[in-house]
C-alpha cells in the first residue's frame, strides 16, 4: 500500500513574546549555528531584541543582513554564500524577505525558520516563493517552513492594512475550495479530503471567532494559526489548489494590468467577495466578515479601478491554464464582469 509523507512545521509558536524565544525555540531542536535575514529596515527594529536571545540560548548567528531583493538571480548568489556550518536559514519580516530567505533555504538543503512581522497573507506558511525570474513575478518551488515563529504583540504593532490584506486572504479560502470541489465535479481534478478538511477547518474556525477590534489577541492568533493551517492543507494536496482559486487568478492579473497594485490579500479579498457571488455560495457570511471587521471600510479608501477588475476578470484564466476554476468559462466571467458592474457593495468599493 502507497504511503504518503507530508511535512509539517517541527516550531510553531504563536503568541505574545515569542520574539526574544527564538535562539530558545532553536536550540530545543539542536540548531546551534544560523543565518539571519532581516527585512528592510527591521535590524533597528528587532536585530537587539533577537540576538541577546539567539545569544543567551547558546546559539551563534553566523551571518545576519538586510534583504531587499526577491530577484532569484541575487538570491542564488546569497544561498551559495552561507557559512557551510549553517544548520538553518531564518527570514523575519515581510513577505519579500520570507520569500528571499525561503528560496536561499531551499536551495542550499536548510531548514527554513519563518518569522513574519505581518499577518498579510499565508505566503509565511507557504511551500512555494514568489519570486522575479527574468523581470516578471513567479511562484518557484521551495519547501514548506520548518518552523514558524509569530510574535502577536509586533503583527499588531504593523499597520492595519496588512491586519486586512490577511483577512482577505484567509476568508479566500471560502471561495478556493469552491472552485476546487467544480474542478473534481468535472473531472479535471481530484480533490484529496483531507485537505480540504483542514481547509474548512481553518477559513470556518476564523470566520466564527468573536472579536472587539482586529487588534485582540484571540482574534490576531486565530488569524496566524488558519493562515498557517492554509500551507499545511496545500502540502498535503501537494499544490495550491485547496487556498488558491478564481479570486487568487484575478489578484495575480491585477498584479500584471493595475498601475498600482495593492496588497494581495486585499485584491484577494475583493475578489473572494465577488466569486462567492459566481458561485452563490457564503456570500453573506464573506460580506458579514469584510463588514464587521472594517475590511470593506479599508478598502473605499483605495480608488480601485473597476476597469481594472474587469480587464483582470478576462485575463484570469491565462495566469493558470492548467486549472478549470469557474473563470475559465465564459459564462461565468460575464455573470462575475455583470456582478462587478451592479452588485452594491462593489460598486461602492470598486469605481
Amino acid at each position: 500500500m502507497a504511503s504518503q509523507h507530508i511535512a509539517i512545521p517541527a516550531i510553531l509558536k504563536v503568541g505574545k513574546g515569542t520574539l526574544e524565544k527564538i535562539g530558545t525555540y532553536l536550540s530545543e531542536k539542536g540548531l546551534k549555528n544560523v543565518v539571519l535575514y532581516f527585512g528592510d529596515g527591521l535590524i533597528d527594529l528587532f536585530g537587539l531584541t533577537v540576538m541577546r536571545g539567539m545569544e543567551s540560548a547558546g546559539v551563534e548567528i553566523l551571518e545576519y543582513r538586510e534583504i531587499n531583493t526577491t530577484k532569484i538571480d541575487e538570491l542564488v548568489e546569497i544561498a551559495f554564500a552561507i557559512d557551510n556550518r549553517a544548520q538553518a536559514v531564518i527570514g523575519l519580516g515581510g513577505g519579500k524577505v520570507i520569500d528571499a530567505a525561503k528560496y536561499a533555504a531551499f536551495l542550499r538543503k536548510l531548514p527554513f525558520i519563518s518569522v513574519p512581522t505581518s499577518a498579510s497573507s499565508d505566503g509565511f506558511s507557504s511551500a512555494s516563493a514568489s519570486l522575479l525570474v527574468e523581470g516578471k513575478r513567479t511562484s518557484v518551488p521551495a519547501r514548506l517552513a520548518y518552523g514558524i515563529i509569530v510574535d502577536t504583540d509586533v503583527i499588531k504593532s504593523a499597520p492595519e492594512k496588512f491586519i486586512y490584506s490577511g483577512i482577505g486572504d484567509m476568508v479566500s479560502k471560502i471561495t478556493s475550495l469552491y472552485d476546487w470541489a467544480y474542478e473534481d465535479s468535472l473531472g479535471c481534478t481530484v480533490q484529496n479530503d483531507f485537505s480540504v478538511m483542514i481547509a474548512k477547518k481553518a477559513v470556518n474556525s476564523f470566520v466564527r471567532t468573536p472579536f472587539a477590534s482586529i487588534k485582540d489577541d484571540l482574534f490576531l492568533k486565530e488569524l496566524i494559526d488558519s493562515l498557517a493551517m492554509s500551507g499545511i492543507a496545500n502540502e498535503i494536496a501537494g499544490s495550491s489548489a485547496p487556498t488558491s482559486g478564481s479570486e487568487h487568478l484575478i489578484s495575480h492579473a491585477l498584479d500584471k494590468l493595475s498601475e498600482h497594485p495593492e496588497l494581495h490579500g486585499v485584491q484577494v479579498g475583493v475578489a473572494t467577495y465577488l466569486m462567492s457571488r459566481v458561485q452563490d455560495h457564503r456570500w453573506k457570511r464573506v460580506n458579514t466578515v469584510f463588514t464587521e471587521t472594517g475590511f470593506w471600510d479599508y478598502v473605499k479608501t483605495l480608488n480601485l479601478k473597476r476597469e481594472e477588475y474587469l480587464a483582470a476578470i478576462d485575463m484570469a484564466p491565462s495566469i493558470k491554464p492548467y486549472r478549470h476554476t469557474y473563470l475559465h468559462e465564459g459564462k461565468y466571467r460575464e455573470l462575475a464582469k455583470r456582478i462587478l458592474t451592479e452588485d452594491e457593495i462593489l460598486r461602492d468599493v470598486v469605481r
